[in-house]
C-alpha cells in the first residue's frame, strides 16, 4: 500500500449534463474526459481522488454518446472534497471548455426518495433507459423516407449484424425502437433539402446504435443517403410507457435536494435550475 495521508473523502456529489457539438463531435470520449479534467484543474473545482498508487479524479460518466456523434444530453458525475454551488460549478467548469463542450445544468446528487437514508446517491445510469435521437439524411426526399419509415415500423423483426468486442453479432433492431417519424417541420427550416428522422430507442443489449437502425432502413427499404448522416442525440432518461416520452433524468436530484457524499453532509438549500439550451450547431461541420 502507497504511505502518506488518505485521500480526502468526497463530501458532495454533483451531476452534469454537458452537450458535445459542432466539430467537437468527432472527439472521442477519452479525449473529452481528458479535457474534463483539465478543466476541473483549471476552474479550482475540489474534485476528490481515488486511492492507490495512481490516484485518479472521481468522475464517471453515463451514457456517453459514440465518436462522430453530436449530443445534447451528455452527463457525468463528479465527486467534491468540499461543498460548492452547482451554479458556480456549471459556470466555472463551462468557461474552462473548449467551445463546443457546454456544460448545460449542474444538480447535486440526490440520495433517493425523500425521507430515506442512503450511504450513497441511487446509481445514476439506471434512469438512462432511452435515447432520443434527430438523424438527418441530406438529399433524401420526404417521400422516400416516409416510405422507408412507414416499411421499417411495420416490420416485427429486422436483424442486422455488427462488429463488437465479443465479435460479430447479429441483433434485432426493431424490437429496441419504441417510436420513429419524421419530423417536416425541421426539413423544412433546413439549409439544403433533407429528411430528418427522429426516433426513441431503448438502451439494450447489445447497444442499438443510430448507424444499427440506418442499416436496417437500407435492408427493409433500400434507404442509401448520398452522404453520411449528421446524428444528434437530443435526450436520454427514463422512458414513459404511457407518452413514450422521456423524462429528465436529473429531476429526481432536483426533487430530493440535499447534496451528498462519502463523508458529513452539507448544506442542501434551493438550487437554481439553469435553462435547457439547444444548440442550432449541433450538427454542423
Amino acid at each position: 500500500m502507497p504511505e502518506g495521508p488518505a485521500p480526502a473523502p468526497v463530501i458532495q456529489r454533483l451531476r452534469v449534463r454537458y452537450a458535445k457539438r459542432g466539430r467537437l463531435r468527432f472527439t472521442s470520449h477519452r479525449d473529452i474526459s481528458r479535457a474534463v479534467e483539465r478543466a476541473v484543474r483549471r476552474a479550482g473545482i475540489p474534485v476528490a481522488f481515488s486511492a492507490g498508487f495512481t490516484p485518479h479524479p472521481k468522475i464517471s460518466y453515463a451514457g456517453a454518446a459514440a465518436t462522430g456523434v453530436a449530443s445534447e444530453a451528455e452527463y457525468l458525475e463528479i465527486g467534491l472534497t468540499e461543498t460548492r454551488d452547482p451554479a458556480r460549478v456549471r459556470d466555472e467548469l463551462d468557461a474552462a471548455l473548449p467551445p463546443g463542450l457546454d456544460i448545460l445544468d449542474v444538480v447535486p446528487a440526490g440520495t433517493g426518495r425523500a425521507g430515506e437514508a442512503a450511504a450513497k446517491p441511487a446509481a445514476f445510469a439506471d434512469r438512462l433507459e432511452a435515447s432520443e435521437w434527430r438523424i438527418r439524411l441530406d438529399g433524401v426526399s420526404h417521400d422516400t423516407a416516409a416510405a422507408a419509415v412507414a416499411a421499417f415500423t411495420a416490420a416485427g423483426e429486422i436483424e442486422v449484424e455488427r462488429l463488437t468486442k465479443k465479435g460479430r453479432r447479429r441483433f434485432d433492431v426493431r424490437a429496441a425502437v419504441s417510436s420513429c417519424e419524421l419530423d417536416r417541420r425541421a426539413a423544412e427550416a433546413a439549409d439544403a433539402p433533407c429528411a430528418i428522422l427522429r426516433m426513441v430507442v431503448r438502451h439494450s443489449t447489445p447497444a442499438v446504435r443510430p448507424d444499427d437502425i440506418l442499416t436496417g432502413l437500407r435492408q427493409v427499404a433500400d434507404l442509401a443517403p448520398p452522404s453520411p448522416p449528421l446524428v444528434t442525440r437530443l435526450a436520454q432518461g427514463p422512458l414513459d410507457a404511457a407518452t413514450g416520452g422521456l423524462a429528465d433524468p436529473l429531476d429526481p436530484d432536483r426533487e430530493t435536494g440535499p447534496p451528498s457524499g462519502d463523508g458529513a453532509g452539507a448544506d442542501g438549500g434551493a438550487r437554481p435550475r439553469p435553462g435547457d439550451a439547444a444548440s442550432a450547431d449541433a450538427v454542423s461541420a
